[in-house]
């Protein structure tokens, strides 16, 4: 990722003890980019889980400790003696009032992930993981339509691999988890924790790569990786997380840069279509290349606070790998050259993404394309006499939906009240809820509500059970769902985008907490003051560039482009 402060260093060096009684679960993975996505920012506060008003989890006392990185990161952390379960009267903290706390609490809630006992690592609890899952299958997808296969690299990396690309180490070092112990015994090589896989990769590649026939070469694997991150957040920022990693080998440059250009244009409408996040593809500045790349490409999101999300990136290496780690081929007339590379990602912090960009103080609100449940049913009745009926209704419906390929779930337990279940799963943020009572039954009709129109202006009844009715009803409006998500993420975007061709509009509007956009040809010692005085980073030169002569707002020198300053995660 980019160039980390040397100042961590590698004090924070990991030691697993016994390799044959260390096994890390790699389960699929994914996440936006290797580059400066998990860059240490000094000005970040992120406690995990710091305010757990879960309803099945623990009160949060010492969540502030284990995600509050003041500590040394390989700490366990010590157990909870408060188990008390929370109600769900206590309530999410509003998004105005403490967005950090906000989003805290809706993972805890929406049950999307609780800490693990090591400090700054998350374990991402089932309906977290289904979105993730969700994101997987989509790309997956795509990933195979344009020619990538999937395999799997080992974890463990030699030292001496990172140290053969000079600007890969020096951007990782900081970063990097070693093992030193294994067996017992200290190792005659110390080992990397997979932070990123390029370098396995260059060297698995220069066995297997002889020829132009062997071209182009494009993998991806589905892993985790490790990264020693300081101050972490739970899917934004964690020890360890799960992503996908692309990597393939060209014949030539221009091959690698159509590579590197289609597969941010796949994350791109993964972004808008599925997620229903308005993204903005383009190139990072060289401040923020990824370590060891010649040009990077990145979506950045907006989110519910307007900082920045780097949600993906997608890396043109250029030769840098290939050259140090002599990966060749014999072109057409025989002679030998470097292979060109590409690498691109996206990871779980995507799903932190998706509860920024979307939720609201009721809680989490699901695009319906990623939802694991679009539809839950909620059966009402009183007397004893009413409960068969009306759940006999509900399993019938159920059944209709499901068969016509809606992923829906009926809440038929007795437990709790109606009520409390309309706000159990909106906090969870099903796109839509069926309400079912006696007199429905009696009707053959149903209530529907949307989870993005709070209260009574989203509900409509006297829906028909009738299949034919209730299935397109049902489709249509998980559809227009999905679609005024999206309309209002992009409005919210653009009405916090300012053009400014000045530094002190620049200031300005970083300082009103919104993004400015605005001609750039500064320097990387320009770019870096913008961040000392203000906070904010460039997060893109757009891909989509206005038209007309421009001058640069630090220099006043003509300038080509317009670039995009945010804070950022």
């Amino acid at each position: 990722m980019h160039h980390m402060s040397q100042n961590l260093a590698y004090s924070q060096t990991l030691i697993l003890s016994d390799f044959s009684n260390t096994r890390t679960q790699m389960g699929a993975l994914r996440l936006p980019s290797l580059t400066s996505i998990f860059a240490i920012s000094s000005g970040r506060s992120s406690l995990f889980l710091r305010r757990s008003k879960q309803l099945h989890v623990r009160k949060l006392t010492s969540t502030t400790k284990i995600f509050a990185q003041s500590t040394p990161a390989t700490e366990v952390a010590p157990p909870e003696s408060n188990q008390k379960p929370l109600s769900q009267e206590q309530g999410i903290t509003p998004r105005s009032q403490d967005f950090n706390a906000w989003y805290l609490d809706v993972i805890s809630m929406a049950e999307l992930a609780d800490y693990g006992p090591v400090r700054g690592t998350m374990v991402i609890r089932p309906y977290g993981y289904a979105i993730w899952e969700a994101i997987q299958d989509y790309l997956n997808v795509k990933f195979k339509e344009t020619g990538h296969s999937n395999m799997y690299f080992p974890q463990f990396i030699p030292y001496s691999f990172i140290e053969k690309e000079a600007s890969h180490v020096e951007g990782f070092s900081p970063e990097l988890a070693l093992v030193t112990v294994g067996g017992g015994k200290e190792l005659e090589e110390k080992l990397v924790v997979r932070p990123t896989s390029e370098t396995i990769v260059n060297h698995m590649f220069t066995q297997w790569i002889h020829s132009y026939r062997d071209l182009p070469l494009m993998i991806n694997q589905w892993a985790n990786v490790t990264r020693w991150e300081m101050r972490t957040k739970p899917f934004i920022r964690t020890l360890e997380f799960l992503w996908q990693e692309g990597h393939t080998a060209h014949a030539t440059l221009e091959e690698a840069e159509k590579e590197a250009m289609q597969m941010i244009d796949v994350y791109t409408k993964f972004s808008y279509e599925e997620a229903a996040i308005p993204v903005i593809p383009g190139r990072k500045s060289r401040v923020e290349t990824f370590a060891g790349a010649d040009k990077t490409y990145t979506i950045e999101a907006m989110m519910g606070d307007r900082k920045a999300l780097q949600a993906g990136t997608s890396h043109n290496l250029g030769q840098n790998f290939s050259r140090a780690f002599g990966t060749q081929f014999a072109d057409e007339n025989g002679q030998r050259q470097h292979v060109w590379q590409t690498s691109w990602a996206i990871s779980t912090r995507f799903v932190g993404g998706i509860i920024m960009t979307h939720g609201d103080d009721a809680g989490l609100m699901l695009p319906p394309r990623l939802a694991s449940v679009q539809v839950v049913i909620v059966p009402i009745w009183k007397k004893a006499n009413e409960k068969n009926e009306v759940l006999d209704a509900a399993l019938s419906i159920k059944d209709v939906l499901h068969t016509a390929g809606i992923k829906v779930k009926l809440d038929d337990s007795d437990q709790r009240t109606p009520g409390w279940k309309f706000n159990f799963w909106e906090m969870k943020g099903v796109p839509l809820r069926i309400e079912i009572g006696p007199r429905d039954v009696s009707s053959k009709s149903v209530v529907v509500s949307r989870r993005d129109i709070p209260g009574k202006p989203g509900k409509v009844f006297g829906i028909s059970m009738e299949p034919s009715v209730l299935i397109p009803y049902v489709k249509e409006k998980l559809e227009e769902i999905q679609l005024s998500l999206l309309e209002k993420a992009t409005s919210f975007r653009d009405s916090n985008i300012v053009d400014v061709s000045s530094y002190d509009e620049l200031k300005e509007a970083i300082s009103q907490g919104k993004w400015a956009r605005g001609p750039w040809v500064g320097s990387d010692e320009d770019e870096l003051k913008v961040k000392e005085e203000t906070g904010a980073t460039i997060r893109c030169f757009p891909f989509e560039q206005p038209q007309g002569p421009k001058k640069c707002l630090m220099t006043g020198t003509p300038a080509d482009e317009v670039a995009i300053f945010a804070k950022s995660y």
